[in-house]
């Protein structure tokens, strides 16, 4: 008998599993369209939510492995839904995170006692919810915004050391006529899985090969340049413009995105 009971909670954990990462696939995809039918990147409702780009990208592909607790993971959904106009804690409370039951002894199922303990025990659940998440949020924050001081700290010394015009010659040019920008930005949407290289000001910024249906952002004082082994699968916004596809499908090509028109 012990043994059948441990082999049935063994499956009702497999199932509410399973249930975690069918929903949050469904979740993430609706949030991510929102998102994107409002025209906001990931590294803007960073700034709006304050939750770091690894989870609210983790939460839009559906990723359980990256995200906490699943009681975490709910908070983390309704900020998200709150940023973007939606009723966060409706559209959050489809997320499933498990219930803890009460087991009450024979003699007291017809006290008042016995009724209105669960109840109280569900508000003080709901409570620490709230406060582990409050928590969470400020502390994953405040490494993000830690991170993104030293990477700009070390992409300015290398503006004074390195001049990118020496370093790489582009296959060909497409050039962003701004005469009065002080820096320049790309925004790269992958429909198909794609291997890429950012150059941000002459340093490598990023490289590898990233999934379908990613969006990314890069900005630089003085030039960005793109690399990719299938253009026909990247689609290239320059300065929040309208996103244009890069190439050919299959192509190799690399694209150079000046800030400033040089004489």
């Amino acid at each position: 008998m012990k043994w059948l009971n441990k082999k049935n909670k063994h499956e009702f954990v497999n199932s509410l599993d399973q249930q975690r990462r069918e929903k949050l696939v469904a979740m993430g995809a609706q949030l991510s369209s929102s998102r994107q039918e409002k025209d906001l990147s990931l590294d803007e409702m960073v700034v709006m939510t304050r939750i770091p780009r690894r989870l609210l990208q983790a939460i839009e592909e559906g990723n359980l492995q990256e995200l906490p607790e699943p009681v975490y993971i709910q908070g983390l959904i309704r900020q998200f839904a709150d940023a973007l106009g939606l009723n966060g804690a409706e559209f959050a409370g489809d997320f499933p995170i498990g219930t803890n039951r009460v087991s009450l002894k024979p003699g007291w199922k017809n006290t008042s006692v016995g009724e209105l303990r669960p109840f109280h025990l569900y508000l003080l659940y709901i409570l620490m919810i709230f406060c582990s998440v409050g928590g969470l949020s400020q502390l994953l924050n405040a490494n993000a915004l830690q991170t993104a001081n030293n990477n700009q700290n070390i992409s300015k010394q290398n503006q004074q050391t390195v001049n990118p015009s020496q370093k790489f010659q582009p296959v060909s040019d497409m050039t962003s006529n701004l005469n009065n920008a002080q820096q320049v930005q790309i925004g790269l949407t992958l429909t198909e899985k794609s291997w890429i290289q950012v150059l941000v000001d002459g340093k490598v910024e990023y490289e590898g090969e990233l999934p379908e249906g990613t969006h990314r952002i890069w900005k630089a004082q003085e030039q960005l340049t793109v690399k990719t082994d299938n253009a026909g699968g990247v689609l290239v916004s320059i300065n929040k413009e309208k996103a244009k596809q890069l190439g050919e499908p299959g192509k190799q090509k690399e694209v150079t995105i000046a800030a400033n028109t040089r004489s």
